[in-house]
């Protein structure tokens, strides 16, 4: 198999309360929907991109997200399903571009570009370990 433009990943969840905006408060004062956040979605879109590079990793290789461009145009309610679809679009040097896009039951409910990059995972750890220093 080899990674050509159309490859095609999709992943699907069910909307959860761990996955609602009213999720992500840091505050009392703070007062977020029950609704799907946006962070969620975008996470999503993340894995259905990252599900199409998998099989062309190499030992000790991961992807990483590197730049997500999201709208995000419709709230989706706990227990729907979102399924979240990436198509590789090319390559942008050393990154992977990808279209992705997000469905529940009502139809679209976000779009966007979004880009990975394939890095050694000790490489990653190391260079992030040493912030602590």
């Amino acid at each position: 198999m080899e990674l050509s433009v159309g490859l095609k990943g999709v992943i699907k969840s069910q909307v959860r309360a761990m996955d609602c905006a009213s999720a992500l408060s840091l505050s009392p004062e703070e007062q977020y929907p029950q609704v799907m956040a946006t962070a969620r979605l975008v996470a999503l879109m993340e894995q259905a991109s990252a599900k199409i590079l998998a099989p062309f990793l190499k030992n000790g290789e991961l992807s990483v997200g590197v730049d997500v461009n999201i709208k995000h145009i419709s709230p989706t309610p706990i227990s729907d399903i979102v399924r979240a679809e990436a198509i590789f679009i090319g390559m942008d040097g050393k990154l992977y571009k990808f279209e992705v896009k997000a469905f529940d039951a009502g139809g679209e409910i976000g779009f966007g570009t979004h880009t990975r990059a394939i890095v050694d995972d000790k490489r990653l750890v190391t260079k992030a370990l040493s912030k602590l220093k």
